[in-house]
């Protein structure tokens, strides 16, 4: 069970026709005039003074303010959206008066519901797996881990031995190639076979989490997801082993996400049709304990935008467009030739494609094909084979620290040679990789020019794509984001940054970018994190790069995708996943929240306590505070980095003694203890920063230093090695290690915890891949933070995105891609979804199908 149980919160109501008299604006006043006088503190409550400017309130009051009417069951329900659309108590019950009485006219002859009126019973699902299927089911798994690392320890002993006996560095060469293509081969055809010959065809079907059917599910997941071929996405190699797993894909089309689908065989693509990076489409998902498969169809000449999902059964006819950062809930299908944009999708006006098709023929694709293959096996593979073996046996001062014996792990000049070592290859990765990256991609831009389009699969587009291998490395980023630091490393990479007001914190640690060098951010602007800037635009055949600018003193949220052509302006608020508009009006001192994004004010007066650092005398010493934190912070990172390296080249140098008598079991053996390794190393380490200083709600200035260490929580600690435990039993352990308060047998597909102690998971909730639960929020020079919980067997729909202060019920389920606001109350077995989500009606919640 969870350490904290999660409060019981009502059931789902729902009603087609409001009450008596709640079509009436006076009569709804009064009865909100109360609840929002509770939640603001005020005796009086004007009813035309407006909520953020007048009242003082902000969206975290407000929310309470919607989540108490909801709550009351007797009222109609007020959202979000309707409070920023009428910021008044009059004009908001003017407005909920007339929903009343549309949705009494649509239903003449329904009945008002009473005031003590009973939940409607929900679907009757399946009993979920118990503790022996629990347990089975994650010693299958570990079985299955064991039996692939031996396996490639096997691969790599003969690899090793063959290519020892070369008599000359070309031949050694040589082997190593051989050597390398034999396995490229190998472990692209693996997961292939094991794919046909675990599952067959993929049908549209309910599968148990942790039953034995699900165990094939999820070998036969991690398998395709771990070919080599994934990292050819955008190449027509990748389009090859699409259909080599069962997906029917066209000719000419472009697939940029990295995103791999699972059900290949529910998958169709049509000619000429493009799908963005960071798009997700794996004709499956995670429903209640139950892993549901189905079909996924886009037509010929779709376009499917950046950051998108498209949840099973869901379609675009040909010619389609959907736009950026939106979806298809379960069931939608955008007719041919239609553009659809928002979080569910609706109709738009807005057309997202902005390069048409240029001759791109069948020829020119093969030949970028053989050449990615021939550099691949005669450069990438080489290197890392042969770089591998000229290590162990070539410098003898590393071959003895790698290669002691026995005598030599009590010398501690061992140790010393060992600690050298990782210190180069960690504080040496940083002058190193500054220096590559801001040199090299500079002088291949110049090949590529803005507004001119150009064909795939040339040199133009190889350019292009190297470009953006090389400035995006995350490693530099982190190290330098929340801090002074990052915008003179954007500004070293190609970003134009005007003249930058400094803050200690104008980027976070995670953005990227299809170009630096067309990349333009105002004066004055803090971007929160996850930023993605759509620097490049594409057909089935061509591309081209344009300038995306981003305006003065705006403030971005989390998990923002900016195309080339937005249309903002200056002094704009870009709420957490919302949808830049590329059509209409430039927006120029409002906020924008939501998908499809809508007005909303740029700042209330609650927000605006931490001012007085805006005056140069009271921030020029908080700065430098926190540059001086910021620093430390920065030395953490690299030495905890330093230390870690250390351990793995100790374990290294011992699976070297133990391979002379062992052979391949030896290596197989450090593999595993790698991983945990990884895991302990990592675990304590979280666990000892938060031990000093626990995490605890908060709201203070980001020159509090209190904010500061919950910055250095962010950076110093690392999660992607969690990526492996994803739908494994380990998952919930690593969880618990980490201090997230987490009930019974909970299925997590990939989700992500900013604050791990912050968080309550109650028992057998199922959590989708790239579902995040963010407990803080950051706006200009304000930091927010408190607790969220979720209910027993709740589900999270893919991509979805739970803020701060919420709650939700037993058995609720947030849709696809839907933006959970700050303070939001689910009531339990409610349907929500939507960005900002919202409750849903039966016939659009897309569940129980």
């Amino acid at each position: 069970m969870a350490d904290k149980p999660v409060e019981t919160l009502p059931p789902a109501r729902e009603s087609t026709v409001l009450l008596d008299g709640y079509g009436d604006p006076a009569v709804l006043e009064e009865e909100f005039t109360p609840v929002l006088a509770d939640v603001v503190r005020m005796e009086r409550i004007p009813a035309d003074a407006h909520f953020f400017e007048e009242l003082g309130a902000d969206s975290l009051v407000m929310a309470h303010f919607c989540a108490r009417i909801r709550k009351r069951g007797d009222l109609p329900p007020v959202s979000m959206k309707d409070v920023y659309r009428h910021p008044t108590l009059r004009s908001l019950a003017t407005a909920t008066a007339a929903r009343a009485e549309a949705a009494t006219a649509a239903a003449p002859d329904a009945q008002p519901a009473p005031r003590t009126a009973p939940a409607p019973a929900g679907p009757v699902a399946p009993p979920p797996a118990g503790a022996p299927h629990y347990v089975l089911c994650g010693a299958l798994q570990l079985l299955a881990f064991l039996v692939y690392a031996y396996l490639i320890a096997l691969i790599a002993e003969r690899g090793y031995e063959w290519i020892s006996a070369g008599s000359s560095a070309a031949e050694v060469y040589l082997r190593s190639v051989l050597f390398g293509a034999a396995v490229f081969v190998t472990l692209c055809t693996l997961p292939v076979v094991a794919k046909w010959a675990l599952v067959g065809r993929w049908k549209p079907q309910e599968i148990r989490v942790w039953s034995l059917a699900y165990v094939r599910f999820w070998i036969v997941k991690a398998l395709i997801r771990s070919d080599p071929l994934v990292l050819f996405h955008g190449s027509p190699l990748y389009l090859v082993y699409l259909r080599a797993l069962g997906a029917k894909v066209g000719r000419g089309s472009v697939v940029l996400s990295r995103t791999v689908p699972v059900c290949t065989d529910l998958l169709t693509i049509g000619d000429d049709t493009v799908v963005r990076k960071d798009s997700s489409f794996t004709c499956y998902r995670a429903h209640d304990g139950l892993i549901q498969t189905g079909p996924v169809t886009l037509g010929n000449d779709v376009l499917v935008s950046e950051a998108t999902v498209l949840d099973i059964d869901t379609r675009l006819g040909d010619g389609a467009q959907l736009g950026h950062a939106s979806s298809l809930h379960r069931g939608q299908t955008v007719p041919a030739g239609e553009h659809w944009h928002g979080s569910p999708a609706q109709p738009a006006d807005a057309d997202y494609r902005r390069v048409g098709p240029v001759p791109c023929g069948p020829l020119r694709r093969t030949v970028h094909s053989v050449l990615q293959l021939l550099v691949a096996l005669a450069v990438y593979l080489p290197i890392a084979v042969g770089g591998l073996y000229a290590l162990l046996t070539g410098t003898p001062d590393i071959r003895t620290a790698l290669e002691p014996g026995p005598a030599v792990f009590g010398d501690w000049t061992f140790y010393r040679d060992a600690l050298a070592f990782s210190f180069v290859l960690v504080f040496g990765a940083v002058p190193a990789g500054l220096l590559v990256m801001t040199t090299v991609p500079r002088l291949l831009a110049k090949a590529v020019k803005p507004d001119r389009v150009y064909p795939l699969y040339g040199f133009h587009h190889g350019v292009h794509r190297t470009i953006t291998l090389l400035t995006n490395w995350r490693f530099l980023k982190r190290l330098f984001g929340d801090s002074s630091a990052i915008v003179h490393y954007l500004r070293c990479l190609g970003y134009d940054l005007s003249r930058v007001e400094q803050t200690g914190s104008n980027f976070g640690t995670e953005m990227k970018h299809e170009t630096p060098y067309l990349s333009r951010v105002g004066r004055g602007t803090m971007v929160a994190d996850g930023l993605s800037i759509m620097n490049a635009d594409y057909s089935g055949s061509a591309f081209r790069v344009s300038r995306a600018e981003i305006g003065p003193r705006n403030f971005l949220g989390n998990r923002i995708a900016y195309p080339a052509g937005g249309r903002t302006g200056e002094n704009c608020l870009l709420a957490t996943k919302v949808m830049v508009p590329v059509d209409g009006k430039v927006r120029e001192g409002v906020g924008l929240l939501g998908s499809p994004s809508f007005e909303i004010p740029r700042t209330v007066l609650r927000d605006s306590r931490c001012d007085r650092f805006k005056n140069p005398e009271e921030l020029r010493p908080a700065l430098a505070a926190k540059n001086r934190h910021n620093a430390s912070t920065m030395l953490w990172y690299l030495g905890t980095r330093w230390m870690y390296a250390f351990g793995l080249v100790l374990l290294a140098s011992a699976a070297t003694e133990w391979y002379s008598a062992f052979g391949a079991p030896a290596i197989a053996l450090a593999d595993v203890l790698g991983l945990v390794f990884t895991v302990a190393y990592f675990v304590l380490l979280e666990r000892a920063l938060t031990a000093v200083v626990p995490l605890r709600p908060l709201l203070c200035s980001i020159y509090d230093p209190r904010f500061w260490r919950h910055e250095r929580y962010w950076k110093v600690p690392s999660e992607t090695y969690l990526r492996i435990f994803n739908g494994t039993p380990y998952k919930n352990l690593v969880w618990r290690l980490l201090g997230v308060r987490l009930g019974r047998r909970v299925f997590d597909d990939g989700c992500y915890l900013t604050e791990r102690s912050l968080v309550t998971l109650g028992d057998a909730c199922t959590l989708n891949a790239g579902t995040v639960v963010q407990c803080h929020s950051q706006e200009d020079g304000t930091f927010k933070s408190d607790r969220s919980a979720l209910g027993s067997r709740c589900t999270l729909g893919v991509g979805a995105f739970v803020h701060y202060g919420v709650m939700v019920g037993e058995g609720a389920v947030l849709a696809p891609d839907s933006f959970l606001m700050k303070g939001e109350l689910v009531p339990q077995d409610a349907r929500w979804g939507g960005n900002p989500a919202t409750p849903l009606s039966p016939s659009r919640s897309g569940e129980g199908r």
